[in-house]
């Protein structure tokens, strides 16, 4: 389980640039981004906050995401 204070600083590498990229705590395995829809992975209570793996999720409906996050 991620920390309240973590989540509160954590932000979506891809929109922070140009937006706040806030993020929405899934099921104790997501953090999906308000404003793209990236979804990044939580594997062993760790964000995997990489550009390139919330790629692979963004065509994913929250709804689907698989719980826990797979292991890759």
């Amino acid at each position: 389980m991620i920390r309240e204070k973590l989540l509160e600083i954590l932000r979506c590498p891809a929109c922070v640039q140009t937006s706040e990229g806030i993020l929405d705590y899934y099921e104790e395995a997501w953090l999906v981004c308000h404003e793209c829809g990236r979804k990044y992975p939580i594997r062993a209570d760790i964000p995997v906050m990489l550009i390139s793996e919330g790629d692979k999720w963004v065509e994913t409906a929250i709804e689907d995401l698989p719980v826990p996050a797979p292991e890759e």
